[in-house]
């Protein structure tokens, strides 16, 4: 990793869900703004960003079902969504940060002993971009994952359909992987608040997860700096 400061510091791994990359709405302004606050972090210390598909993965999935694709194949229409929306990213950000991304965890891994941030989508059918946070974070022994969504924090109840919903503040290991075991199949294009296999890779890791909503970019630079934020903590604290 480029830099003694870097060198020393423990790496951060950022999950941006394709939720909140594009949303229809000052879409270019976000983008800008966002690819400005990760550079200045990457600076700072190693930093790994993985983009969601969101609706438009989501979209190339159902056409994928209807037109009799198996899952892989959908799964990897998906992750070629993801990838364009990491070269987006990874276009406004300019170097160091590659403009063609990683395509696999090997190749995130390596690209942050020369650079940072390293920004990438997905890697194999199979595997979310959060799953692929999780495997980048254990594999460089990260402080923390940051997942950035399109709700503030993990909630007691889908906080759409129940305005009394309670945000949780922390939530430990056990408690969410039982959340995600009932809310998720593993099906291709799901939407839930973290990855199963992500989480459960994490766990065992004892890596802290940070949920967070990925439009406050205040709030998101909180998260990824480890101070205090507005969110959800998962497992120990951030450290």
């Amino acid at each position: 990793m480029p830099g003694r400061g870097r060198a020393e510091a423990s790496p951060v791994v950022v999950s941006v869900g394709g939720s909140v990359l594009l949303t229809g709405e000052d879409d270019a302004p976000y983008l800008g703004r966002l690819a400005e606050l990760l550079s200045r972090l990457g600076r700072a210390g190693p930093l790994v960003v993985t983009t969601g598909g969101g609706r438009t993965a989501r979209e190339y999935i159902r056409l994928g079902a209807a037109l009799g694709l198996t899952s892989v194949e959908q799964d990897e229409l998906a992750i070629d969504v993801t990838r364009l929306h990491a070269r987006l990213l990874a276009g406004r950000i300019g170097l160091p940060t590659a403009s063609h991304p990683p395509t696999s965890v090997r190749e995130a891994v390596e690209a942050l002993r020369h650079a940072s941030p390293v920004v990438l989508g997905g890697t194999e059918p199979g595997h979310t971009t959060d799953a692929v946070a999780a495997l980048i974070a254990v594999r460089v022994r990260a402080a923390r994952v940051v997942n950035a969504t399109d709700v503030d924090g993990l909630y007691d109840a889908d906080p759409g359909r129940h305005p009394e919903a309670r945000r949780l503040e922390h939530v430990g290991w056990p408690e969410l992987l039982q959340l995600l075991h009932r809310a998720s199949s593993g099906e291709p294009g799901q939407n839930f608040p973290f990855d199963r296999l992500g989480a459960e890779l994490l766990a065992r890791a004892a890596i802290p997860l940070a949920i967070v909503a990925g439009r406050d970019l205040p709030n998101l630079e909180k998260a990824i700096a480890g101070a205090a934020f507005h969110g959800t903590t998962i497992g120990p604290e951030a450290r």
